[in-house]
């Protein structure tokens, strides 16, 4: 028989016993990560999963869950941030007020748009038109069509201006596409009385936050899809912006707020 002091011997039950409780433990925080990641649609990696959990209470360390995750192999659809910038002059005579400062001190002072181009197989290219609000990153406008127009542009801007009263100095930044410049939309900004702001040609970068909303709702919804027709898109353009980004998917950049939180908190 081997023989060993009883220090010993109480000491490894004691690790024993801890390692069984951190082993549970981790358990338990496997199962909340694999609840808010599959609530996300698996779109939120370890920062965001991280803030969850601390929001709920529970004090835990981002290297915990980031090792956690690579255990379970779970991990978010990645989001690309755009980072494309080009000091090519602007000639067109277009003034471009932002000039990259997408901060804003209140709701409705600043709103970028922008078109995306969306397939269906049955119909083919479709067109989504969003308008974004810079202090709460809200969507809170679009139109989707079969066809690239103003009027497409125009319904968004229109369909953002539902629940405003005073659209008075509201800055709009596009780009300088066709349906920007028509003059049907220019009309329909001057009766609002809202001031136009534009990014120099051949630079996205200029508006960068409307194109990353649409770098996001192809990543996380558009190309994981294989829409049958405009009609099958449209319910699923519906839910991703109403029911998932505006209400429920948390941004860094808001203080891992909602936008409806951050729109809320001010309107």
């Amino acid at each position: 028989m081997i023989k060993f002091p009883r220090s010993v011997y109480y000491s490894r039950i004691k690790q024993k016993s801890v390692g069984n409780k951190y082993q549970r433990e981790n358990e338990k925080i496997k199962e909340l990560i694999m609840n808010i990641w599959i609530e996300s649609k698996e779109r939120y990696g370890a920062p965001k999963i991280h803030r969850k959990i601390m929001d709920n209470g529970k004090k835990i360390s981002i290297k915990r869950i980031q090792r956690l995750m690579r255990e379970m192999g779970v991990k978010s659809k990645v989001v690309k941030k755009y980072r494309y910038h080009s000091e090519k002059p602007d000639c067109s005579g277009k003034e471009n007020i932002l000039k990259g400062d997408f901060s804003a001190d209140r709701i409705n002072e600043k709103w970028v748009t922008d078109i995306t181009y969306i397939y269906t197989s049955k119909d083919g290219w479709t067109y989504l038109a969003s308008v974004e609000d810079l202090f709460s990153r809200k969507i809170i406008g679009y139109s989707y069509g079969k066809k690239i127009t103003a009027e497409l542009a125009v319904q968004a801007v229109k369909n953002a201006c539902l629940n405003v009263k005073n659209t008075n100095g509201i800055v709009i930044h596009s780009d300088q596409g066709r349906q920007y410049t028509s003059d049907i939309f220019e009309k329909y900004l001057k009766i609002k009385n809202m001031i136009h702001s534009y990014s120099r040609k051949g630079n996205p970068y200029d508006n960068a936050s409307i194109e990353s909303f649409h770098s996001i709702l192809k990543k996380e919804e558009v190309n994981h899809m294989k829409y049958r027709d405009f009609e099958q898109a449209s319910k699923s353009i519906f839910e991703f912006i109403e029911s998932w980004y505006n209400r429920k998917r948390i941004h860094s950049s808001i203080d891992y707020l909602t936008p409806d939180q951050a729109h809320c908190s001010i309107a």
